[in-house]
């Protein structure tokens, strides 16, 4: 009687393990590996490829992306989906292999929406306010924005789906979520045209000579680094405003005229530097011309409609002894002490 002849490949072979995604191969696999080990390594693997390919992708379309938007906001969001989509990917071929079926997987996402839902609420519309954001473009990375309630000012660092990150020029992250920073009024300086006017108020005296002072006004302005001395005129929508300095008067008050002059800024990156320049330059333009500063005062005129004030002269001699006649006098004798004589 022969005995059976057994298979090489049996000794190997062992029945897939229910419950697991991956099933041995009879011819590589030994029967005393433990199937844990098997998904494990399984895990790596796609963890390991997922990773090759989104580099690989990140780097084939990087710079067609760059080039087809010409905005790196955009190119950072896209290339951050593509990485979002092979960890996606990669989340699901790793759940398949511990035996979780796509619909199981449709059925679990569906129930821990229903239950974070209302948690997760504020980050969906951080998200959809950011997508409003990238279509939108109020601004961009790299532009210098202000934040226009709290007077705040720095550049945009970064901007994603959920955030905008700005960094401010006090050398501090503002980190706004987009739902809140869509609620706000955002200055961009640097977005169409660097160039920025500002306008510094001057209050004069009537006396002064108001043709030298605006001369001497705008000649101080142009002297300043950074300000825009001429030019051709500087397009805003569909008006044209002069390049140069002008100083313009503006209001006849109270205490004297105000002058306002206006002038061009090159870079809005020093505001603040670049005023303080020019009103330096007006005050020393001041030394040597007949014009004053004007300051709150008041002057009180009095004629024939003001009525009367009565004013009482008196002499001295006299309003002494009138002094000295209310004062008691100690020297007087008592009637006690002139009884007792």
């Amino acid at each position: 009687m022969q005995s059976p002849v057994v298979a090489p490949s049996s000794v190997f072979a062992t029945p897939p393990t229910e419950g697991s995604g991956v099933t041995r191969a009879a011819e590589v696999v030994p029967t005393w590996v433990p199937s844990w080990a098997i998904d494990l390594v399984a895990v790596v693997v796609v963890l390991v490829g997922a990773w090759l390919l989104s580099r690989g992708l990140v780097t084939l379309f990087g710079r067609r992306i760059a080039r087809h938007f010409r905005r790196p906001s955009l190119t950072r969001t896209f290339l951050s989906g593509i990485r979002a989509g092979v960890s996606v990917l990669a989340l699901l071929v790793i759940l398949r292999i511990f035996g979780l079926k796509l619909g199981d997987i449709a059925l679990s996402v569906t129930v821990f929406s229903a239950v974070v839902g209302v948690v997760l609420a504020p980050i969906v519309g951080s998200v959809i306010s950011g997508i409003f954001l990238l279509a939108d473009q109020p601004y961009e990375i790299g532009d210098m924005v202000e934040l226009a309630d709290t007077n705040r000012r720095g550049f945009v660092e970064d901007i994603t789906l959920r955030y905008t990150k700005i960094f401010t020029l006090d050398n501090t992250f503002l980190v706004i979520p987009n739902g809140a920073i869509r609620d706000r009024d955002v200055v961009n300086y640097s977005a169409e045209d660097p160039r920025t006017r500002q306008s510094i108020d001057i209050v004069v005296t009537y006396e002064g000579d108001l043709d030298t002072a605006r001369d001497r006004f705008e000649r101080a302005a142009r002297s300043v680094d950074g300000v825009i001395g001429g030019g051709p005129d500087i397009r805003v929508g569909a008006a044209r405003y002069p390049a140069g300095p002008t100083c313009y008067i503006n209001e006849f008050g109270d205490h004297g005229i105000t002058l306002t002059l206006r002038f061009w800024i090159k870079e809005p990156y020093k505001l603040l530097a670049t005023r303080s320049r020019v009103q330096t330059a007006i005050w020393e333009a001041l030394e040597d011309i007949d014009v004053e500063i004007a300051y709150p005062h008041s002057h009180l005129v009095f004629d024939e409609t003001s009525g009367e004030l009565p004013v009482r002269q008196e002499r001295h001699s006299e309003r002494r002894a009138d002094t000295e006649s209310m004062r008691p006098d100690t020297n007087r004798e008592s009637p006690a002490d002139s009884s007792s004589d």
